[in-house]
């Protein structure tokens, strides 16, 4: 209540008579209890079956399902993206589209063929001793039971989507249509099979892709070794031994070459002086890089040392080195083979000693060197990391228990020159967490670089990697670094490895002919293999007789070669597109969106890119989004161990799905976000602004009719700049769905509703709202314009919001046949935008700012106690004092009254208002007290009382 400058005749009490909001809608939202009861009802409504007949003859709006793998309970950063997924669709279909959504699990791979393994080991069971069709059906019951969990989690996240007709890799016809898509690639010739390096897991027995990879601090064990010339060119050379470093000693016993920079200065050194405890010995020669010279001294311990000269790395052209390990008595001759020195361009002198030590069986570069000069590749180390007879002295040693005993070998040998410890950053499986190795070993390949035919018509046949790059120009990326992020990696990458060493997938169904070595290309097998997989499954691969059946009549099975790796699981989801864009479910290729986490660059953009372009000539999307990761509140990685997870199961327990929904929409997803109970409480601060604006819409629109309603060139001017504002944010969101960029879009709404709204405009309006006449045109205009709020509010609030917006909107509308969510954006009509008005408004806004701050002044001083109190003077210049006259300064500043009077420059002064305090209304006005009906109130309360006892 508002104090008197003058004391005010005793009156009646006229608080019945104020129209104060009413609305059934409560204050707390009470989510957790509420939710659940929302998402029973849609289901009761069949609202997801009502959308789809609605949209009958929209414009499909696609986002394909990048799958979650069913192997757990949700995570975070799951919550995050189906959320997101679910906003977006939510958007395109109020704005106007067929967002035919379905949703879709990856179902196959070693994480779920790992997680049955351990209940073997649990059981002391030997997963090898198991049939594999048993063993595929356990694999298969496990993904079951986590589709079901994570299917439910979702629901109650609100996730809305064909949950009936969701995909799985595992189902039958979805592995079909991978065999299919394979077959595509065996048949144009895309698919071949070759020994290259891969990066394998010596735990799990597999090759893997780098999205299966992570990389993490590992302490390596180094090596310094002497590699002695036999043969050069120069005769002061042959008397030198060429050094290198390796962060691998276990590649040793692989060594078959040493590489060299033909344009790196190299340092003949002699040396003179060793420090204590070095292996150098004085008088010795050794060849290493000038640049890193002083580094090797310390590494080595080298003292005294003379550079008798140095050479360019051309001059090494032509020499030979023996193996390290030559001589050694265990090997029995294994290692007495001739080292030959080769130039290679990879060699660089950021570090060790400007030679690389050529292993052709573990790493990408030493295979090219070896192939491009006829070495051949020695499989030195098994399925399971430990040595093979081909690594003489170390046979069933693991390598990454290899480092001593190759230490001690070299030092028997006079070749160790230093040995020491790195910690750097290592390969690792994401899904054993333990560390990898490079391994070549026969795979099966897409080639990227061979030029191939996409079928359908497709007479282009460029190349996979070469049309790759051209469907990374022609997409849209939000945000638009994620184009150079995936191109780099296309432009980059070696040949596609699909093949894995294990049991639970979609076999490569190919045939190898015994004789020739050669795969079988036949499409008539795989058209056969199509068909089977679609009846039985792809266990129809792994059943007895399954080879003759595939190869026909025509063949005999003991022919050839039954291909019995799988596919590669990410070839599997970056072959989803084939089984769900589809003509049968009424979806078009290519999607309008496929958006998940920025990892998907080297992961599920990256293989369903190289799947379709190498099949179709084309990508399998037109734009795609990408989001961060999710962090604590202190930026840190969520982990177990720091005790720092959020679940989304106990947020929703806790707070209701539309916080957590809110929070994903109130950060910028395309950088990583950070959650805990800190940004959670502020997501619920805010939620409770937005949800106090619908609540005091829906109460200040008790009992309107449209009969009420204004119409637009007849509204005050602050009610038409509230419409133009209402313009400005539809045309956000309409751009936001069209170019997929949200970020900003939900604070922005918030800010609407708390600082121009209800700081302002309902601030402004509660006078009228509850002091005027029912039927005054001002409480009229302000209440269409309230009506219009409410409906673009709830509209645009509930791909968000959908339980609360779906509350507000059935609290004034109920109707059991109704939901917001079968309602579209509502159409604004373009007199609603005027700049013009804008403008004009932002300027009285800047003027009002200052009328508040010399009331806050006041208010401070103790001089008013509310600014109904005041009647402030407004010196203003000519073309601002023009803007408003006092009574309309008096409107928006709140006052009871005002005095504008031209200046040369802005000043806002404080004066208190004259007259006497109305009981009603509160405004000091000199007429209170004139009446003797109703000495206490102003003519305006007066007549408003009169009118409404007559």
């Amino acid at each position: 209540m508002n104090d008197a400058t003058t004391n005010a005749p005793a009156g009646r009490d006229y608080r019945g008579t104020v129209l104060l909001p009413k609305t059934d809608f409560p204050m707390r939202g009470d989510l957790p209890k509420r939710e659940p009861g929302w998402l029973a009802r849609w289901e009761g409504m069949e609202l997801w079956a009502k959308l789809r007949e609605r949209s009958r003859g929209r414009p499909k709006f696609v986002l394909h399902d990048g799958p979650p793998y069913a192997n757990g309970p949700l995570h975070i950063g799951t919550a995050l993206n189906k959320i997101l997924k679910d906003v977006i669709n939510r958007a395109a279909q109020m704005a106007g589209h067929d967002a035919d959504y379905v949703p879709g699990w990856d179902c196959h791979g070693l994480p779920i063929e790992w997680k049955v393994e351990e209940e073997y080991r649990a059981r002391k069971k030997n997963k090898d001793e198991v049939p594999i069709l048993d063993f595929r059906a356990e694999c298969r019951r496990y993904a079951e039971h986590w589709l079901g969990v994570q299917r439910e989690e979702f629901k109650r996240l609100g996730v809305l989507g064909d949950w009936g007709g969701r995909y799985a890799t595992m189902d039958f016809a979805s592995e079909a249509v991978i065999a299919e898509e394979i077959g595509r690639f065996l048949m144009n010739g895309g698919l071949y099979r070759g020994l290259r390096p891969v990066m394998w897991s010596p735990v799990e027995k597999t090759a893997l892709a780098e999205a299966e990879i992570e990389y993490h601090d590992h302490v390596s064990p180094t090596l310094w070794a002497r590699f002695r010339l036999d043969r050069a060119g120069a005769e002061d050379l042959r008397r030198a031994s060429v050094v290198i470093w390796t962060t691998t000693p276990w590649t040793i016993p692989g060594n078959r070459a040493v590489a060299y920079g033909e344009e790196i200065d190299y340092a003949l050194v002699h040396v003179e002086g060793v420090a204590e405890g070095s292996h150098l010995e004085v008088g010795e020669f050794l060849l290493v890089a000038l640049p890193l010279l002083p580094a090797f001294e310390k590494d080595a311990g080298l003292g005294a040392h003379t550079v008798r000269r140095v050479l360019k790395g051309a001059e090494l052209a032509g020499a030979v080195a023996a193996h390290p390990l030559r001589g050694m008595p265990e090997a029995k001759g294994g290692y007495d083979f001739p080292v030959p020195l080769l130039a290679g361009d990879f060699v660089t002198t950021e570090a060790g000693t400007g030679f690389v030590h050529i292993a052709p069986g573990h790493g990408e570069d030493d295979f090219n060197l070896g192939r491009a000069h006829g070495i051949p590749v020695t499989e030195t180390v098994a399925d399971d990391g430990t040595f093979t007879q081909h690594a003489p002295g170390f046979t069933g040693l693991h390598v990454f228990k290899a480092h001593d005993a190759v230490y001690a070998a070299a030092e028997a040998c006079g070749t160790l020159v230093a040995k020491s410890r790195l910690t750097h950053s290592y390969p690792h499986s994401w899904r054993s967490k333990k560390p990898v190795i490079f391994r070549a070993t026969p795979q099966w390949f897409i080639g990227l670089d061979i030029p191939v035919a996409s079928g359908d018509g497709e007479e282009d046949a460029r190349t996979i990697r070469a049309k790759a790059l051209d469907a990374i120009a022609k997409t849209h990326f939000v945000p638009d670094m994620g184009r150079n992020r995936i191109g780099s990696m296309v432009a980059a990458r070696p040949d596609w490895c699909i093949s894995r060493q294990r049991a639970w997938g979609v076999p490569i169904p190919v045939f190898v002919s015994k004789q020739s070595g050669e795969p079988l290309r036949d499409q008539a097998i795989v058209d056969r293999v199509v068909e089977a997989f679609r009846a039985e499954g792809a266990d129809a691969w792994y059943k007895p007789g399954a080879a003759q059946r595939f190869l026909g009549p025509d063949r005999r099975a003991e022919d050839y070669d039954q291909v019995m790796d799988i596919v590669d699981v990410w070839f599997e989801s970056g072959s989803t597109h084939a089984f769900v864009l589809t003509p049968e479910r009424g979806l078009p290729f290519p999607a309008d969106l496929y958006l998940e986490g920025s990892d998907q660059h080297r992961g599920w953009f990256h293989s369903s890119l190289l799947e379709s372009v190498g099949t179709r000539g084309v990508a399998p999307f037109k734009a795609i989004l990408t989001h961060g990761f999710v962090l604590d509140e202190q930026g840190r990685k969520m982990s177990k161990s720091l005790g720092n997870v959020v679940a989304p199961q106990e947020v929703v327990g806790k707070s209701g799905a539309d916080i957590l929904r809110l929070w994903v929409m109130n950060t910028d997803v395309t950088e990583d976000q950070r959650i805990g109970p800190k940004i959670l409480e502020q997501q619920a601060e805010l939620y409770r602004r937005i949800r106090n604006t619908l609540r005091w819409l829906l109460g200040s629109l008790d009992g309107f009719t449209e009969a009420e309603t204004v119409a637009h060139d007849a509204l005050p001017e602050l009610e038409r700049w509230v419409l133009h504002r209402l313009a400005e944010l539809d045309a956000r969101l309409r751009d936001a769905v069209r170019t997929h960029d949200w970020t900003g879009v939900y604070p922005e709404i918030h800010a609407f509703c708390a600082a121009d709204l209800s700081a302002f405009y309902f601030d402004i309006r509660k006078d009228s709202l509850y002091c005027d006449a029912p039927d005054s045109p001002r409480r009229r205009a302000a209440r269409t314009v309230i009506d219009r709020l409410h409906r673009c509010l709830t509209a645009w609030l509930a791909p968000v919001l959908i339980f609360t917006a779906e509350e507000a909107w059935l609290a004034r509308f109920p109707d059991e046949a109704d939901s917001i969510h079968l309602r579209d954006w509502p159409e604004i009509p373009p007199e609603w935008r005027d700049e013009a008005l804008a403008a004009k408004w932002r300027k009285l806004r800047e003027i009002r700012g200052d009328v508040t701050a010399t009331l806050e002044a006041a208010r401070a001083a103790r001089t008013i106690g509310a600014s109904l109190q005041a009647a402030p003077r407004l010196e203003l210049p000519a073309e601002e004092a023009a803007l408003l006259g006092a009574e309309g300064w008096a409107e928006i500043a709140i006052t009871s009254a005002a005095e504008v009077v031209p200046a040369e420059a802005r000043r806002v002064t404080f004066a208190p208002a004259p007259g006497t305090k109305c009981d009603r209304c509160w405004r000091i006005l000199p007429e209170v007290g004139q009446s003797h009906a109703h000495p206490t109130l102003c003519r305006r309360c007066e007549a408003v009382v009169e009118g409404r006892r007559g």
